[in-house]
């Protein structure tokens, strides 16, 4: 079996997926187990909407349970470095060549990435450029979509933990 990709998660996202999972655990399951009971008292199941439902919500439910669990117990919270690379936990502040646009990125674990929440996976393709590189370092980012390619020009103009 080949090696397994790492899990990083901040102290925060790991708190998230711990609430996540007791709420799963001691809120919704019982819930589920509920209707679950419920749509059976209705009599043929073969017929019955309500339990075919619940069953498909209960599956869901306990996947996502597995999930969480799993990346719990493997997870690596990300403690940051302070060597003055960007990293996993890095927050970066860059500056676009095009119009001096400035935005701060956070570097984190695939788990946690939200593009919309300026959260990077740190396999994307921003954080591979920038990998382990210094303040004031200039990067070319060749972005490919579908039917276009564009090159972004930008510069690290500010880094910081974002665990401190």
């Amino acid at each position: 079996m080949g090696k397994e990709k790492e899990i990083y998660l901040t102290s925060e996202g790991f708190l998230k997926l711990e609430e996540e999972l007791n709420e799963a655990k001691t809120v919704k399951r019982p819930q589920i187990i509920k209707d679950l009971k419920e749509a059976r008292a209705q009599g043929d199941l073969s017929e019955n909407a309500e339990y075919s439902a619940a069953k498909e919500m209960q599956g869901r439910l306990e996947d996502r349970i597995k999930e969480i669990e799993y990346t719990l117990e493997h997870a690596t919270i990300i403690e940051g470095s302070n060597d003055g690379k960007v990293c996993v936990g890095s927050v970066i502040t860059v500056k676009y060549d095009d119009d001096d646009e400035e935005e701060e990125y956070t570097i984190v674990g695939t788990n946690e990435a939200d593009p919309f929440s300026n959260k990077i996976s740190n396999e994307s393709p921003v954080f591979n450029t920038t990998l382990l590189s210094d303040i004031f370092e200039n990067f070319l980012l060749n972005i490919s979509n579908y039917s276009e390619k564009a090159n972004v020009n930008y510069v690290i103009i500010l880094l910081k933990l974002s665990i401190e």
